[in-house]
């Protein structure tokens, strides 16, 4: 292995932070990892790495070799996503990440389409509520609420038009009593969202102003999917995305509660790192997801 290779090789190491997980990810045994580590140390004369049961973690001098190392693989990413892009044919592992529910309730029953429309395409998909680290986690692609986004230096595409609907279960309304108006949710349970106070700050636009409540319970759930399966169990009374209720409004699992109540609506986006040089896999998804969802409920209904 010349030189090149072993600074590719140190940087996937740091980034994975251990020898193991380097050697995992790119199919080598971690002692085949760890003696080309070694080699390029004598190399440098400079040690690199901290060593310890636990992982590594770059020396001072390590740290700033590191940043040559990335600022060289980062190149090779580019050399041969453009090799591979050639033929403009959409192709290789695109890894996505969305947010649970509507990953669960709206992207996994489309992607056997695209994936039809794509038979060169090897999806990974990573279902999760937090932030996503495009570049730094590794993914092509992300889907999330439009609100989500903190890097302004990704580019975003609007997916559709979410609005926010409060509903509940048969079984609850009857053991609870159906509310009148926005004031009497502080009588209900309310289900919330763990560890997110805005996403449980229900506010309602009214012609005479906009009326805020902060949801309280006796069950919070760490995603919008939980707190959606809670309601159909008859919990309480939530507020979730309308695309996700609809049906289970038309078969009547779920009864939609105040249907006056008039948020403010969102959307929901598909963010990627970069326009320029997008790899065909990638603007092959985006594209699929914005014709996807134009016509959704949602958009028919947005407020």
């Amino acid at each position: 292995m010349d030189i090149s290779a072993q600074m590719l090789l140190f940087a996937t190491v740091v980034e994975q932070g251990s020898i193991s997980a380097a050697a995992r990810s790119m199919g080598q045994t971690p002692s085949a990892v760890s003696k080309q580590i070694g080699l390029l140390e004598d190399q440098v004369h400079y040690r690199l790495l901290n060593r310890t049961r636990t992982g590594v973690s770059p020396t001072h001098e390590g740290q700033e070799f590191y940043e040559k190392c990335k600022a060289m693989a980062e190149k090779f990413k580019e050399a041969e996503a453009m090799i591979q892009n050639l033929d403009g044919i959409p192709r290789g592992k695109l890894k996505i990440a969305s947010t649970v529910a509507f990953g669960k309730s709206q992207l996994i029953p489309a992607l056997p389409k695209f994936m039809i429309e794509n038979p060169e395409v090897h999806v990974s998909l990573d279902l999760k509520d937090r932030e996503v680290d495009l570049q730094g986690e590794g993914f092509d692609v992300a889907i999330c609420f439009a609100e989500q986004r903190k890097n302004l230096d990704v580019v975003v595409r609007r997916i559709m038009q979410s609005r926010r609907v409060l509903c509940a279960a048969p079984s609850y309304l009857e053991h609870c009593g159906m509310p009148t108006d926005f004031t009497e949710l502080a009588q209900h349970n309310c289900l919330r969202v763990a560890g997110s106070s805005r996403r449980n700050s229900w506010s309602n636009v009214e012609p005479v102003g906009e009326h805020a409540f902060e949801a309280q319970g006796t069950f919070e759930g760490n995603s919008t999917d939980v707190v959606y399966r809670a309601t159909l169990a008859g919990v309480g009374i939530a507020r979730l995305p309308y695309y996700m209720a609809q049906e289970k409004f038309r078969i009547g699992e779920l009864v939609h509660v105040l249907p006056e109540y008039a948020p403010p609506s969102t959307d929901i986006v598909v963010m990627f790192a970069q326009r320029r040089n997008l790899a065909p896999k990638t603007r092959a998804f985006v594209d699929f997801m914005v014709r996807q969802f134009r016509d959704a409920p949602d958009q028919q209904m947005a407020v």
